[in-house]
């Protein structure tokens, strides 16, 4: 079974909050297993369009990484986001 992952690219708008997200998501990631492979750090846009934080989590296969984003926990800390940041966010089958 092929791993899973999310691909996030995020642009924060209130910096001072922000962290509240990272609080509130803490234990949707802990529930499903999530293990961060990026989150934030420098990159080097080479085309299209960016953001400021790319963030890539991976999780055991693609139902695990859609059951997370769709528990209760994660759906909490994700209006929260929403209140501080944009995202682009998917989750890929990895290959």
């Amino acid at each position: 079974m092929a791993k899973a992952y999310w691909i996030v690219r995020v642009s924060v708008r209130n910096m001072e909050e922000y962290p509240r997200y990272l609080t509130a998501a803490r234990p949707a990631f802990e529930k499903f297993g999530a293990h961060f492979l990026v989150r934030g750090g420098a990159y080097e846009s080479m085309e299209g369009s960016s953001r400021e934080r790319n963030v890539v989590v991976e999780f055991a296969d693609m139902a695990t990484a859609q059951a997370c984003y769709a528990s209760p926990e994660y759906q909490a800390a994700r209006a929260i986001r929403q209140q501080h940041a944009d995202a682009d966010f998917l989750i890929a089958e990895g290959a």
